[in-house]
């Protein structure tokens, strides 16, 4: 379980969250607003990309404070050029692994099995520049399942990708075990999800199933 309370967000001397508190246990949920909502400021504060400037956030227990909390929720960013970082798919892969206190061997065992899991083991010596969008979206989501967090957020994880790489991607983040935290405003994605949080002005102003929470935003815009 994720847990926030009574969390604020203040950067150049504006409140981008006010005083959140709740509770996030569902499989599958989804975080929804306008731009500049604060929705990734928002899954930020899960793995300690982002301090609360007050209140206190906690994964299963372990508060944002802990050596640990940043292992316990993976995070894949909207643009995966931001997060791969080396020439070749298994150096990239490896990166996150070596202080992991696996020997060679389990770590590249453990991205075989991650890559064959997703039938990708043709990627693992190419180079990452040349990937497609798809296939660099894949390798930086497997990037972060090696290290076997217990939960994923994915900021905007369909936004640069076409029909068929957006078919590939959710069948690939249907079949995972740990609970996922999705920001997108890929909408129709968000229904298939167990719970949806609506944020606006950095506020949370709907929390329920993805259905109500949905109408509650699409009646934000209507004419």
């Amino acid at each position: 379980m994720i847990q926030l309370q009574n969390v604020s967000v203040v950067k150049n001397d504006a409140t981008i969250l006010f005083d959140l508190s709740l509770d996030i246990a569902e499989r599958r949920v989804g975080i929804i607003g306008p731009n500049g909502s604060g929705k990734s400021t928002f899954v930020r504060l899960f793995n300690g990309l982002q301090a609360p400037h007050q209140g206190v956030v906690k994964v299963h227990g372990k508060t944002n404070a802990e050596d640990d909390f940043r292992k316990r929720v993976g995070f894949v960013f909207q643009n995966p050029d931001n997060q791969i970082v080396y020439p070749i798919v298994e150096e990239d892969l490896a990166f996150g692994l070596k202080k992991s206190g696996l020997s060679k061997p389990e770590i590249l065992d453990r991205i075989d099995c991650y890559l064959s899991r997703f039938d990708l083991r043709h990627l693992k010596t190419r180079f990452t520049h040349q990937l497609s969008g798809g296939e660099k979206q894949l390798v930086a989501l497997i990037g972060v399942l090696v290290m076997e967090p217990e939960f994923i957020v994915l900021d905007e994880p369909t936004t640069l990708l076409d029909l068929k790489n957006r078919t590939i991607l959710i069948r690939v983040l249907e079949s995972l075990e740990q609970n996922l935290v999705v920001v997108s405003h890929d909408l129709d994605l968000v229904a298939q999800l167990d719970r949806a949080i609506l944020i606006e002005n950095g506020r949370v102003i709907g929390d329920g199933k993805p259905a109500e929470v949905l109408e509650i935003y699409r009646d934000m815009f209507a004419c």
